[in-house]
């Protein structure tokens, strides 16, 4: 038996018991995002359109690189975390399991050929 009180039970946690934390995951990745995408259009932006050597040679500095890599990073995992939300509220049973572990292994798969694709060129 537990001695909790009702209010002790509740405290930071909604009735599915992980509403706050993934609120808040969702909070923070949108934040990272909001600083990080417009760094990525203007640190990767003058390099489109330039032949590949230059693109490579510019890649190869780290500040490029390194904003390029957060931003796949970070913007997948909030990919991962969002569409885990659409495919909760719309679909349900077995279904519901299938794509959310399909949508896990798309969205970690894109991450790891982006950041393989990255490192080729980086390096």
């Amino acid at each position: 038996m537990a001695y909790l009180t009702d209010r002790k039970r509740a405290v930071g946690l909604g009735s599915a018991k992980s509403g706050t934390e993934h609120f808040w995951n969702m909070t923070v990745s949108s934040v990272a995002l909001l600083i990080l995408v417009p760094l990525f259009v203007f640190t990767i932006g003058p390099v489109i359109g330039a032949p590949y050597e230059e693109a490579v040679l510019y890649l190869a500095s780290p500040f490029p690189a390194i904003v390029a890599g957060l931003t796949i990073v970070v913007g997948m995992v909030h990919f991962k975390n969002g569409i885990r939300v659409a495919i909760e509220d719309y679909s349900d049973g077995l279904t519901r399991h299938l794509l959310i572990i399909a949508a896990t292994c798309v969205s970690y798969a894109v991450i790891a050929t982006a950041l393989f694709a990255l490192v080729r060129l980086a390096l």
